[in-house]
């Protein structure tokens, strides 16, 4: 299997450990650019703010865009670099974060959960991402916001750019039947693929974009 793709996320990845993420996040320039994902920007606008989980952050520039909108935000990252790059953009911005040093695979999120967790471009093998997504699915709060968004599988033949493995990509389904297999109660608001331009290519990149709302029990509910 080839080098596995470094997406905007860490996580965990067969031949990318934390020490791997660290070396690449050490330029001082961001590897992505301090701007928040635009997908981010569009599916979250217009959310009433509370609790924002920020699973594999990385560098931070979207768990610090939550933040500057009045979310109250933890960035999940196993890599220090990252996670001190976080703080430095934070600092900037005049917002907080918690940032915390952990694999999003293997993470336990606090039991009162997040009204919003973003899963961006968090690209590992089937195994470890069922892991990853079942954290994310189990982080949130009764009625909370799930969004994953991810290089597609349609990319490879039908896009532009990405990881060129298959093994590391994966489609809206694959994010639903996770969430299944992990035993969350789950409303799906939107699963498709969508199109993302990419400057100088002569077509747009393919991304896997998946909302869903965690179902509430009726005890859940109930006052």
């Amino acid at each position: 299997m080839g080098m596995p793709w470094a997406g905007e996320g860490s996580g965990t990845l067969p031949a990318m450990d934390a020490d791997d993420w660290n070396e690449r996040y050490s330029t001082a320039e961001y590897v992505w650019k301090a701007d928040p994902n635009r997908l981010l920007v569009e599916q979250v606008t217009g959310l009433e703010p509370g609790r924002a989980l920020d699973l594999a952050c990385g560098e931070g520039r979207n768990a610090v865009w939550l933040a500057e909108q009045g979310w109250r935000v933890t960035g999940v990252d196993f890599s220090d670099v990252g996670l001190d790059k976080g703080r430095r953009l934070a600092a900037d911005r005049g917002v907080t974060v918690d940032w915390v040093r952990a694999d999003a695979t293997t993470w336990s999120p606090p039991t009162e959960g997040f009204d919003l967790v973003a899963v961006f471009y968090l690209q590992l093998p089937p195994d470890q991402r069922r892991q990853a997504i079942g954290v994310a699915g189990r982080a949130l709060a009764p009625g909370g916001t799930l969004l994953v968004v991810a290089h597609d599988t349609a990319n490879l033949e039908g896009g532009t750019g990405g990881p060129q493995d298959p093994a590391v990509l994966y489609a809206p389904p694959d994010v639903v039947d996770d969430l299944v297999t992990a035993g969350v109660e789950i409303s799906v608001e939107a699963a498709d693929t969508v199109e993302r331009p990419v400057a100088g290519a002569d077509r747009p990149a393919l991304d896997c974009l998946v909302r869903l709302r965690r179902e509430s029990s009726p005890a859940e509910g109930s006052d």
